[in-house]
């Protein structure tokens, strides 16, 4: 049982001083997609509501399509 004790600590440890996973093609994808809706907006002029397709590719890729048109 000690040496459960120790490994499971040894495991919280790594983990702990693991470097954090980087967010940052995330977060960009985000910022663009908030400017893509207040682009269609502009565009438009009024609100807008959108129909979304996603893929993933051979390669692992995904694939987005964005599609806005004025909300009724």
């Amino acid at each position: 049982m000690a040496g459960d004790k120790a490994d499971m600590t040894a495991i919280f440890k790594a983990v702990a001083d693991d470097p954090k996973r980087d967010n940052s093609a995330y977060h960009q994808a985000m910022a663009e997609a908030r400017r893509s809706f207040e682009d269609a907006e502009a565009a438009l002029g009024v609100p807008v509501k959108v129909k979304m397709k996603a893929k993933q590719k051979r390669n692992g890729d995904y694939v987005v399509k964005w599609t806005f048109k004025p909300a009724k």
